[in-house]
């Protein structure tokens, strides 16, 4: 599989053509998607329209990761959902609480901003609409960003047990 870049989209009247299809498409099918994952107004969250992203592309020219200017805002599996960047993840803290959100005590802060795996008794709130699988934002009870993982349970299941793993996490922010 190649990183290199195959297209740059910018706003929606874009039209440059790629192997993949055109940018401006690829980006509207990405919001699409980022709308059913982590719920309505997620797409135009993650992907405005008036902000340039960089796709990178499988050399089969099936999306791989969204680039902007600096950093990775997601990757774009195989199964057809996304996985968060950091970026992505503090672009979705803009939608309304709880969506995606797994809320840590202090007590395991600084375990989870270095990357460390959120355990089920050290959650003090959880998105009701969370299921096993579904990535999430792990917050502080401020409501600032620490992580960005996958859920390994349900909400009721993290909300029930006292020991196990609620979120495998996959970057934190002092990774």
């Amino acid at each position: 599989m190649s990183d290199d870049p195959a297209s740059t989209a910018g706003s929606d009247a874009d039209s440059e053509g790629t192997a993949g299809g055109s940018p401006a498409r690829d980006i509207a099918a990405l919001r699409t998607v980022a709308d059913y994952q982590f719920g309505a107004g997620a797409g135009t969250t993650l992907f405005p329209t008036d902000e340039r992203f960089e796709i990178r592309r499988s050399t089969g020219g099936r999306p791989r990761q969204v680039h902007t200017e600096d950093t990775r805002l997601v990757s774009y599996g195989v199964d057809g959902r996304f996985t968060l960047g950091i970026a992505g993840g503090r672009r979705l803290l803009d939608l309304p609480e709880p969506a995606n959100r797994v809320v840590v005590d202090d007590e395991s802060e600084p375990f989870v901003r270095d990357g460390k795996n959120v355990f089920a008794k050290f959650v003090c709130d959880v998105d009701a609409a969370i299921r096993p699988g579904d990535e999430v934002l792990v917050v502080d009870e401020r409501g600032e960003l620490l992580a960005v993982g996958r859920a390994e349970l349900s909400a009721d299941g993290i909300a029930d047990f006292d020991s196990g793993m609620a979120v495998k996490v996959r970057e934190g922010i002092d990774d």
